[in-house]
């Protein structure tokens, strides 16, 4: 059974507030984005103004330059510039997400735009007259970005699919034992222990017990539906890599690091099984 609406969605959210706290900003993320793309969807059928009033709140970021600033309860000058770098190397991690820039003038006008705002200066161009092409860099772009997203992940899912010992469940996730377990096979209500590390099919982590050092406790009804049907191979001790199609996992809803209609790749260890 597929679950990719936004319906499906929202409960998934719901239901993983309550279960558990590992997955609580997952499921809040889900929520509020959503909400925020059916919004959107609604402002831009209204008018241009919306759109634009909406891509930049997609994208805000507060910043102020205070110059009335007490130095002495700032922490140390040359760790608040690695704070402030890592900064603005996330914002330009997720506009690289979002946007085609093709060369070096590209990124240079627009740093210059961004250090300009920054700075309270004046505009150095008409930003009424701009507002038209600039929804359209976004419309095509993301159009570009997510075809290139598809056919990379259908390669991937496809080259996968014919590595030996992967299993292709009904669903359409993948799964490859890397080691066997003993024991009885969970059910799909069954409350599962497990270890997991969550990436994109380019390697991106975006979650992982392993690096908190905490097992992660659930229901594998409140999971998102290629873990549903992929933990229900498994055997207590047992180790696999899981490939999960988008509509098996968060579908058209970007969470996090995972941008909106992306296939997930997780290797999952079965600790435990209630």
């Amino acid at each position: 059974m597929r679950f990719s609406s936004f319906t499906y969605l929202v409960g998934q959210g719901l239901h993983n507030l309550k279960a558990n706290k590992m997955m609580t900003f997952a499921s809040m993320g889900v929520l509020i984005v959503c909400m925020i793309l059916v919004g959107a969807a609604f402002l831009f059928g209204a008018n241009i103004d919306s759109m634009v009033a909406y891509i930049g709140e997609q994208n805000e970021t507060v910043a102020f330059i205070n110059d009335d600033a007490d130095t002495a309860a700032v922490e140390d000058p040359a760790e608040r510039n690695k704070m402030l770098y890592s900064l603005g190397f996330l914002l330009g991690d997720n506009l690289k997400r979002q946007l085609i820039l093709d060369n070096e003038d590209d990124y240079k006008a627009l740093s210059q735009g961004m250090r300009d705002s920054l700075l309270n200066k004046k505009a150095q161009t008409d930003l009424e007259k701009y507002k038209p092409q600039i929804i359209q860099k976004y419309q095509d772009d993301a159009k570009a970005i997510s075809a290139k997203r598809q056919a990379a992940q259908q390669e991937y899912m496809e080259n996968f699919q014919k590595e030996k010992g992967v299993k292709t469940l009904d669903n359409g996730t993948m799964i490859k034992l890397t080691r066997a377990g003993k024991g009885k096979m969970p059910k799909a209500d069954s409350t599962v222990k497990v270890h997991y590390t969550g990436t994109l099919i380019d390697g991106t982590k975006f979650d992982s017990s392993r690096d908190r050092g905490e097992a992660f406790k659930t229901r594998l009804t409140d999971v998102i539906p290629c873990w549903t049907k992929a933990v229900q191979q498994m055997k207590p001790g047992a180790r696999a890599k899981v490939v999960c199609p988008a509509d098996t996992a968060y579908g058209n809803c970007p969470v996090g690091q995972i941008p909106a209609n992306s296939a997930l790749v997780f290797d999952i260890e079965l600790l435990d099984m209630e």
